[in-house]
């Protein structure tokens, strides 16, 4: 029986409520997609898993203002039901010198947390970023909310260059480096 994966595209398309952060001519929204298609097209391409996506299309809006669009996210998710939930974002902060990947999850030493070390250093070590580890927050609506293992990716932080460019340029590498991760997770080799 395949593992069943629930990819949250996080936030919608430019211009829709909850839209995401734009910086470096990289726009949250798009990448999200991008990275999110690209890694459920690995995943169901490989037998051992089926993965669905929060957005089939670019343009496509979940909700009508973020709390919506995070509720139908999460009910996505639940009614499937999807054995793990990866939430794709792109990070941002005030000094463009922050750079690097960090994993969320909900709690330490959980299922979540192992699987979000291995999908942290799929991601570093497949495209290079920096390693911010894995860190706990749980007020995040997704992680709360979700009744399966869950992390929140935030692949790199868009307001610096460097990074902005590797999630412009680099956006199949993103979705391999989570798939590399998910991969060693289960132990598995690559088909």
């Amino acid at each position: 029986m395949a593992i069943k994966i629930f990819i949250d595209q996080g936030h919608n398309p430019p211009g829709a409520v909850n839209a995401g952060a734009e910086a470096n001519g990289v726009n949250e929204g798009e990448v999200n997609y991008n990275v999110g298609i690209y890694l459920a097209q690995m995943l169901n391409d490989d037998y051992r898993f089926e993965a669905r996506t929060s957005r089939t299309s670019p343009d496509q809006v979940l909700g009508t203002s973020n709390a919506t669009s995070l509720a139908e996210r999460v009910r996505m998710a639940n009614e499937w039901p999807a054995n793990y939930f990866i939430s794709i974002h792109g990070n941002s902060n005030p000094n463009p010198a922050i750079n690097g990947t960090e994993v969320y999850v909900y709690e330490l030493y959980s299922q979540s947390y192992v699987f979000g070390e291995f999908v942290l250093n799929g991601i570093v070590d497949y495209v290079g970023t920096n390693d911010n580890g894995l860190r706990v927050n749980s007020s995040l609506f997704v992680l709360r909310r979700t009744n399966m293992p869950s992390i929140l990716v935030e692949l790199a932080y868009l307001t610096n260059y460097e990074d902005a460019q590797k999630l412009r340029d680099r956006q199949y590498d993103f979705a391999y480096g989570i798939y590399r991760g998910i991969l060693n997770y289960f132990g598995f080799e690559p088909l």
